[in-house]
């Protein structure tokens, strides 16, 4: 059996911060996300979320469209946990998602790097 990957990990930490944000905006439990946003419906977007960290779960760090989901689903909750939280009105009541939330994208996005120049190293010249 393979060890599980730190990716990985930091995918459910996404999908388990979504999945509280969601249930409290269904519940409207405060603090909760907005309803929507310019752009978009926040549930519809973490939906969509859920849906992306848990595709590149089922696919794997390892294979290359398993990574790539692995990175749309960390931009993806940069929505929810990007450094613009810093400057949110109830920044007091959801650090620890922040915190938590900004620490599984960065180990998202560094271990996709990290596993693209390997490969690149190791390709034929």
């Amino acid at each position: 059996m393979h060890a599980p990957k730190p990716e990985t990990a930091a995918l459910l930490v996404l999908i388990v911060l979504q999945t509280v944000m969601l249930s409290a905006l269904y519940a409207g439990i405060p603090p909760h996300p907005p309803v929507a946003t310019p752009l978009f419906g926040i549930a519809p977007f973490i939906g969509a979320s859920l849906a992306v960290a848990a595709a590149a779960i089922v696919l794997g760090p390892d294979h290359g469209t398993g990574r790539q989901l692995a990175v749309l689903a960390a931009l993806m909750g940069l929505v929810s946990f990007g450094p613009q939280k810093y400057l949110d009105a109830q920044f007091a009541l959801i650090w620890p998602a922040v915190m938590v939330g900004q620490a599984a994208v960065v180990t998202i996005c560094l271990r996709a790097g990290l596993d693209m120049l390997r490969q690149r190293t190791e390709a034929p010249t």
